[in-house]
C-alpha cells in the first residue's frame, strides 16, 4: 500500500512471510533503520495544551522503574526483529509500506513531549512484519511494529494507519503497561515491594525476564479510550484527518462482527464498539483546528 502517494487507495499486496517476501529481502547492516532524526534529537514540540482530556496517571506504576521496563521492551523488540528476519518476513527499508509507516511516525514524534518526558531520550523504531496477522503496538521506549495483515486486511487509508499508530504511541507514552505490570504484581504480592519488586529477584533482573510479558499485555478499558483520544490529538497534530480514527474503528467492528479472519490479535485486544466510536465522535471536533492548523503548514 504506498500510502504516501495515494490516501484513499486499496493496497497493494505486500509480501508475506510465507510467499513474496523473500524475494524483495537484502541484506543490510542490521536489517532494520532507525528513525534517525528522532533518535538523533529531532525536535520535539514544546509543551502545549491538550485539546482532549484524560484522566491522571497512577502512581503505582512507578513500583516498576521505567528505565528497566524500557530496556526489557528493547530487548524483546530486538528479540522479535531477530526472528522475522530468520523467517524471512521482516520488510527492507525500501518497502513502500514501511517507508509511509516511517514518514508517519516521523510526522507524530514531534509532538509526543507533552505526554512524556522521557520520550526526549527515546530511540524510536518503526518496522513492519509480514503476516496475515491483523496487530500493531508500540513497546516502552517507542519500539513500533506494524503487521502487513492490519494494513491489507483492514484495507487501511493513510489516516487510519497514523490513527493506530497515534494509538499504539499513547499506551507507551502514557506508560499503560508500567502501570499494568504494577498494579497486577502488586495485588499477587500484597503491596510488598523492594529487593524482590515483581517477583524477579533483583531489579538488575528485570531487563532479562520480563520483555517476555511486554507483548501479552492486555489493558483496561480506560487505558484503551486514553490511548483513543491521546493518539487521536497526536494524529491531528500531524495533519491526518481525525474523521479517521471514526471510520478505522468502524472497519475494525466489521472485521471482528465476521466470520473471524486470520490473526485478529488486534482485535482481541483492542475490541470495537458503539461506545468507542461514540467518544472518538465527541473529540473529533475539539481537534479539527489543530488537523487545520496542521494541514496547512505541511
Amino acid at each position: 500500500m504506498r500510502l504516501a502517494n495515494a490516501r484513499n487507495a486499496p493496497p497493494t499486496p505486500p509480501p508475506d512471510s510465507g510467499q513474496g517476501l523473500a524475494a524483495h529481502l537484502r541484506q543490510n547492516r542490521r536489517g532494520f533503520v532507525q528513525l534517525a532524526a528522532a533518535s538523533a534529537g529531532l525536535a520535539l514540540a514544546a509543551p502545549a495544551a491538550a485539546q482532549v482530556e484524560v484522566g491522571k496517571a497512577s502512581s503505582l506504576r512507578k513500583l516498576v522503574p521505567a528505565g528497566q521496563l524500557e530496556a526489557a521492551a528493547d530487548q524483546q523488540y530486538k528479540q522479535m526483529l531477530a526472528e522475522a528476519r530468520a523467517q524471512k518476513a521482516l520488510a527492507p527499508d525500501h518497502h513502500p509500506q514501511l517507508q509511509a509507516l516511517r514518514a508517519t511516525a516521523q510526522k507524530l514524534i514531534p509532538f509526543a513531549l507533552p505526554w512524556n518526558d522521557r520520550a526526549r531520550h527515546w530511540r524510536w523504531e518503526v518496522n513492519l512484519i509480514g503476516s496475515k496477522q491483523i496487530n500493531a503496538f508500540c513497546m516502552p521506549g517507542g519500539k513500533i511494529a506494524f503487521y502487513t495483515g492490519i494494513l491489507n486486511e483492514l484495507k487501511l487509508t493513510t489516516d487510519e494507519a497514523a490513527m493506530i499508530m497515534g494509538h499504539e504511541m499513547a499506551h507507551a507514552l502514557r506508560e499503560h503497561a508500567r502501570e499494568r505490570l504494577a498494579k497486577s504484581q502488586a495485588t499477587s504480592m500484597g503491596l510488598s515491594i523492594g529487593a524482590r519488586l515483581l517477583g524477579l529477584g533483583d531489579l538488575g533482573d528485570v531487563a532479562a525476564n520480563l520483555g517476555t510479558q511486554l507483548l501479552s499485555l492486555k489493558f483496561s478499558r480506560d487505558d484503551e479510550t486514553e490511548a483513543d483520544l491521546v493518539g487521536l490529538e497526536l494524529a491531528a497534530r500531524g495533519a491526518y484527518d481525525p474523521q479517521a480514527g471514526v471510520t478505522l474503528w468502524q472497519k475494525m467492528g466489521k472485521a471482528s462482527g465476521g466470520s473471524g479472519g486470520p490473526g485478529l490479535n488486534f482485535l482481541s485486544t483492542h475490541p470495537s464498539g458503539p461506545e468507542r466510536i461514540e467518544a472518538l465522535q465527541a473529540n473529533v471536533p475539539k481537534v479539527m483546528e489543530l488537523y487545520e492548523q496542521a494541514r496547512k503548514k505541511s
